[in-house]
C-alpha cells in the first residue's frame, strides 16, 4: 500500500451515539464542526432495540474503525456507549452530552427519575410490538404534540416539528435494563450538562458526572442540545481528543 492510502492509525475516530428519540442527523452541526477540524467522524445508527443488542451493534462498528476511537453519546446513548468498550484500549475517552454515566446495575430509567423536574416520562407514548423474540414488547416515542416542549424547548419551532415527526422510538426494556461495564473507571470522561433539560435533569447528569470523575462542562441548553448548541458539544469532543492525544 502505498504512503498516500495508508490509513491513520494516530488520529483517533470519532464515533458519535445517538439515544431514544433521535436519530443520527441529530449530529448534523456537530459533524460539520468536527469535520473542519479534520477530524473522521461515523454517527453510528443505534437500533434503540435493546440494551445489549445496542450494544453489541455499536461493538461490531467499532471493530471496523481502524486505530483508536473517541466515543461520543448522547442521552441513552451514553448507557449504550459504555457498555459497547471493550478493555483493549482503542477507547481513548468518552463523552457523554445530556447523558447517562452508569454504574453496574443500575438502569437508564432509575437514573432518569433519580431527581425531580423530569417531564419525559408523562409525554411518552407506548405502542405494543414483537419484539425479537417473538414477545409483545412497548415501543415508545414522544407525544408530536409535547416533543418541542419537553425535548428541544430551544430548536426552532419548524426544525422541532420534523425532529418529532423523524423521532426513533426505543422499546421500553432498554430503558429498563441494567448496566454492566463502567468504562469510565479507567478511560478519561467528559461530560456535557445541559442546564434546562426537561428529559434528563441537569441535577442528575452533574451527580453521574461527579461520580464518574468527568470534566464537566455546562450549557444553558434543551436536551437537544446536539442540535441548538453543536458548538459546545463539538467543542467538547475536540478537547477530549486534544487532552488524549498528548
Amino acid at each position: 500500500m502505498s504512503p498516500s492510502t495508508t490509513p491513520d492509525t494516530t488520529t483517533p475516530t470519532i464515533v458519535l451515539v445517538h439515544g431514544a428519540f433521535a436519530d443520527s442527523s441529530s449530529w448534523n452541526g456537530v459533524v460539520e464542526r468536527l469535520l473542519a477540524e479534520g477530524l473522521p467522524v461515523v454517527a453510528a445508527a443505534n437500533p434503540l432495540r435493546g440494551l445489549e443488542p445496542d450494544a453489541a451493534y455499536l461493538r461490531s462498528v467499532l471493530a471496523g474503525v481502524d486505530g483508536p476511537v473517541v466515543l461520543a453519546g448522547h442521552s441513552y446513548g451514553g448507557t449504550v456507549m459504555s457498555e459497547a468498550v471493550d478493555p483493549d484500549g482503542r477507547v481513548r475517552a468518552l463523552v457523554y452530552v445530556a447523558s447517562f454515566i452508569l454504574e453496574a446495575g443500575e438502569s437508564t430509567g432509575d437514573l432518569a427519575a433519580k431527581f425531580p423536574g423530569a417531564e419525559l416520562g408523562p409525554a411518552l407514548r407506548p405502542v405494543p410490538v414483537t419484539g425479537p423474540d417473538g414477545t409483545t414488547v412497548d415501543d415508545l416515542s414522544i407525544d408530536q404534540a409535547r416533543f418541542g416542549d419537553v425535548f428541544a424547548a430551544d430548536v426552532p419551532r419548524d426544525v422541532a416539528a420534523v425532529m418529532a415527526v423523524t423521532q426513533r422510538p426505543i422499546v421500553a426494556d432498554a430503558l429498563a435494563a441494567p448496566a454492566t461495564r463502567t468504562p469510565w473507571r479507567s478511560v478519561p470522561s467528559w461530560n456535557v450538562v445541559t442546564l434546562g433539560d426537561l428529559a434528563v435533569p441537569a441535577e442528575s447528569q452533574r451527580f453521574m458526572g461527579e461520580r464518574a470523575g468527568s470534566r464537566q462542562g455546562e450549557v444553558d441548553a434543551s436536551h437537544a442540545v446536539t442540535v441548538s448548541r453543536p458548538d459546545v458539544v463539538a467543542a467538547a469532543i475536540v478537547e477530549a481528543v486534544r487532552e488524549t492525544s498528548r
